[in-house]
């Protein structure tokens, strides 16, 4: 076929299309018939989709059309395809000046005149309007083999634009596309037609370019600033919904301007940071939860080290003031025992000890503090808050008083001194939380409050008692039994307290016990 135009209609200016050396003809009397030709060659994006095909391509100084574009003219009546470039008359209304001599689109001499916008290589977007088939769909398909036997009805045919092409995968013309992986080729054509019949294409705009970067920096801006900020939840859902606008909005402009805006880069990006901060917020959960181990596991069990890291706003090792519970136990003539063993022995007597006590604390989810020579110390209700602190401190030191006589039973077995261990509990507002010097920290207790804990210990060898607690904690832990045993001045106290002994959950005490304590507070009201 005759070519469009030649170079000498571009003024001088340059048009990158697609360029090939030379072209294989049509049968001379197949194109003798014709009234127009054109090429069918498509180029495939670099991600291997067909999404534009060339209008024109160029042999020597020559410039022909392709098959969609001729079917195209040859259906409007137009005689001739040209070029239009954005010039002088164009900046005066308006256009940017950077646009001066660009291809703006290409022109059917049709009345009015039919203008195809075009990319610079003369390439135009493919407005894919879905798959056709025999029933009908965006394009009637009718077999070949009904045309040429004379089967096909002449209502399907009469006035229509047809195409022959196949669609069988065997033949190898199918393209992946962006709306379907296997589209047959000869469709793509169908849909150039198409747009060129109705007027409606898909164009890129000139600002793209610069759209993609201004929406890359904001997302990067925004999502930055709020994505490290997230929990991996809501993280999730916040790059979801980031990606949700993008597309939405590429969508609308799509469909309702018929705009092709830029996308990729903008997912992409919410991809990447969304990915970067869950790698980052991988390897802080990771550091942090190493770092809670390191400073708590010493302390609390290790269920509640990986509760506090499920739920780090529970917890605090901020210094901190709030109620909570504290217990000081220490075996009875520790230096009479120590005397009476070999190292050796007096090493497993008192690791035995401290290993029964620390298992009946951490059990009940108390805080093992320090040990001091053959003394515990432990509290609860920090570093994650307990509403029942008192109440599982008593049921520790219940237990406590058990195993230690089945410790002292098992030494008497092997020899050794019987355990005789005392106890003393105490509730009250203490100030809790990582102290120290720069050499040496520890996550501890301090205030009046366990200064009495401590002395309630002391002096329950006074008493002949295992166990006691003041007032505090037994108006905490109403659940057990109490003996009140006395009111005591101790050091630091202008006022007597009062000191108790837990007997047992209320439940759980005999009828024997309970008329004997009565009996006792009767007495102890009759002395005062």
């Amino acid at each position: 076929p005759p070519p469009a135009f030649g170079a000498f209609e571009l003024g001088g200016r340059r048009l990158d299309a697609l360029s090939t050396a030379g072209h294989i003809g049509n049968l001379a009397p197949l194109q003798g018939a014709a009234r127009a030709g054109g090429f069918m060659n498509t180029e495939l994006d670099p991600d291997g989709l067909l999404r534009s095909a060339p209008l024109l391509a160029r042999i020597g100084d020559d410039f022909y059309e392709s098959l969609a574009l001729a079917t195209a003219r040859v259906a409007l009546g137009a005689q001739r395809v040209r070029p239009v470039f954005f010039d002088a008359d164009a900046l005066m209304s308006g256009q940017d000046l950077r646009q001066y001599g660009m291809l703006e689109s290409v022109e059917l001499d049709t009345q009015p005149r039919t203008r195809i916008p075009v990319e610079p290589d003369l390439t135009t977007l493919i407005q894919f309007r879905g798959r056709g088939g025999p029933q009908g769909g965006a394009f009637r398909y009718v077999s070949a083999v009904d045309v040429l036997k004379g089967r096909a009805p002449a209502a399907a045919l009469e006035g229509r634009i047809m195409l022959v092409g196949t669609t069988a995968s065997g033949l190898n013309d199918l393209r992946a596309t962006p709306v379907n992986p296997n589209y047959p080729g000869v469709e793509s054509h169908a849909n150039i037609i198409a747009s060129i019949l109705d007027g409606q294409f898909k164009q890129r705009p000139d600002f793209s370019t610069g759209f993609d970067l201004v929406q890359v920096l904001l997302l990067a801006l925004v999502l930055t600033a709020t994505l490290s900020a997230l929990s991996p939840r809501f993280l999730i859902l916040s790059a979801l919904a980031a990606a949700a606008l993008v597309a939405g909005f590429n969508f609308w402009m799509y469909h309702g301007f018929n705009l092709v805006l830029p996308v990729a880069n903008a997912l992409l990006l919410i991809l990447g940071l969304f990915l970067l901060n869950i790698a980052w917020g991988y390897l802080f959960e990771h550091r942090r939860r190493h770092a809670m181990a390191s400073l708590f596991g010493q302390y609390v069990a290790p269920e509640l080290v990986a509760e506090m890291a499920d739920n780090p706003e529970g917890y605090s090792m901020e210094g901190d003031s709030r109620e909570l519970t504290v217990l000081f136990a220490d075996v009875r003539g520790f230096t009479t025992i120590s005397e009476g063993l070999t190292p050796q022995a007096l090493r497993e007597y008192i690791n035995l000890y401290l290993t029964a006590m620390s298992e009946d604390i951490r059990g009940n989810r108390g805080t093992l503090d320090k040990y001091i020579g053959d003394a515990v110390m432990a509290f609860w209700g920090a570093p994650v808050a307990l509403p029942d602190h008192a109440a599982r401190a008593v049921a520790s030191a219940l237990l406590m008083q058990a195993s230690a006589k089945r410790l002292s039973a098992a030494f008497v077995e092997r020899g050794w001194p019987p355990l005789k261990i005392g106890i003393g509990i105490n509730t009250g507002q203490m100030h809790v939380g990582d102290m120290g010097s720069q050499i040496r920290r520890a996550y501890t207790v301090m205030g009046d409050a366990v200064n009495l804990g401590s002395r309630l210990e002391g002096i329950t060898k006074v008493y002949g008692v295992g166990l006691l607690v003041g007032a505090a904690t037994m108006l905490a832990a109403p659940r057990y039994a109490y003996r009140e045993l006395d009111r005591v001045r101790v050091k630091g106290k202008h006022e007597p307290v009062p000191i108790f002994e837990p007997l047992a959950l209320v439940e759980e005490l005999d009828e024997a016990t309970r008329a004997t304590v009565a009996q006792w507070h009767a007495a102890l009201a009759a002395v005062r």
